[in-house]
């Protein structure tokens, strides 16, 4: 397959070394996707693994479309079965990985706590085991600034303490710490944990977007089913939070952005040796009822909702405070709510049924 000829400067880091061929688990996932278009249109050469367990294989004949370059391959395995896995880094010659495969609903995990750590840290381990078996180093951590659980008002820096309040939260914090103590361990790695709190949107095609197998938690998900039809009426959990509208305020940081800055950790973790820990996010908070308001703008029509109670673990407000990365990389986020709401919305109206029928998929719970 071909590739663009880029030195590592071209990419952008300056240093001696950087990645052509990634290794990104949970590849065909929401962010897994649009970060393997990110990749190859960056001429990576991009390897997938995915279980499928939230996401379809369709997703990848969109991904070629848009970047005008196949993935490398791909590979539907579970992330905790280091024998498959081993067999992928025995085939290819991996010089970097991007982690997303993950369950990721940190309301949900309340209700299932055992299979959110069994995936996402035991999952993070078999990974580590086998990279180490094959001498890879380098590592971009997707984490979520969710483990600083209800650490107050105003933008979060990296230096608030981690307060994870629920399963998922904590089974991200437990990762970022066995991370840095591999990297205590063994100088030889150099990982990039990327915090970031609500990832949104869609790719301004609207050949790929958000797509759940199950029934969503997120917001935006949930709002784009109920303005195409898809869904009757959403559902606005806690109205009597101390926020302006009483509705919870996050940080909604849109999906290419995000990847653009997954581009940029792979591009520089040649800089150094260890762990650095980084907050994503477009540094402004919107309550709940104000996205509603922005995509009710977004699709033309009013989105009909009803007030349901708090979910356990959520908090009144989580916003990021991304002037870090700005510092280190020059990333910055490009997009706004209103931009996150309309390629929401394209994809949505592109795709009423998402990717596939949801009938049609196998072990679909909708």
């Amino acid at each position: 397959m071909a590739r663009r000829n880029q030195s590592p400067t071209a990419r952008g880091a300056g240093s001696s070394w950087a990645p052509s061929t990634v290794l990104v688990t949970g590849g065909a996932g929401f962010l897994g996707s649009h970060t393997c278009v990110e990749l190859l249109d960056h001429g990576y050469e991009v390897i997938v693994v995915d279980n499928y367990a939230n996401s379809t294989p369709q997703v990848f004949a969109r991904v070629e479309r848009i970047a005008g370059r196949f993935v490398g391959a791909v590979y539907e395995l579970d992330i905790r079965d280091r024998h498959a896995l081993s067999a992928v880094f025995d085939r290819h010659s991996v010089d970097a990985v991007v982690h997303f495969a993950a369950h990721k609903a940190g309301s949900r995990s309340t209700r299932m706590p055992v299979p959110y750590y069994d995936t996402n840290v035991g999952g993070t381990t078999a990974l580590l085991h086998t990279m180490h078996d094959h001498g890879v180093r380098r590592l971009v951590y997707a984490s979520s600034c969710w483990v600083y659980g209800d650490a107050g008002r105003g933008p979060l820096d990296e230096t608030t303490p981690a307060r994870p309040g629920t399963p998922y939260a904590s089974s991200k914090w437990i990762c970022e710490q066995i991370l840095a103590d591999v990297c205590h361990r063994d100088p030889a790695y150099a990982v990039v944990c990327l915090r970031y709190p609500v990832p949104a949107g869609a790719h301004p095609s609207g050949l790929l977007g958000e797509d759940p197998r199950h029934p969503p938690e997120n917001l935006m998900p949930h709002l784009a089913r109920v303005a195409v039809g898809r869904s009757e009426r959403l559902s606005v959990f806690g109205d009597d939070y101390p926020t302006g509208d009483g509705t919870a305020v996050r940080d909604y940081l849109h999906v290419m952005d995000a990847v653009e800055a997954h581009r940029a950790a792979l591009d520089h973790l040649g800089d150094a040796p260890g762990m650095r820990v980084y907050n994503l996010g477009a540094g402004a908070g919107s309550s709940v009822l104000e996205v509603v308001t922005a995509f009710s703008r977004a699709c033309g029509r009013p989105i009909p909702y009803d007030v349901a109670p708090r979910r356990p673990g959520d908090v009144a407000e989580l916003i990021a405070d991304a002037s870090a990365v700005g510092r280190a990389w020059g990333w910055r986020p490009t997009r706004d709510l209103a931009d996150v709401c309309r390629d929401a919305w394209r994809f949505q109206q592109l795709n009423p049924s998402g990717y596939v029928d949801s009938a049609r998929r196998p072990g679909s719970k909708e």
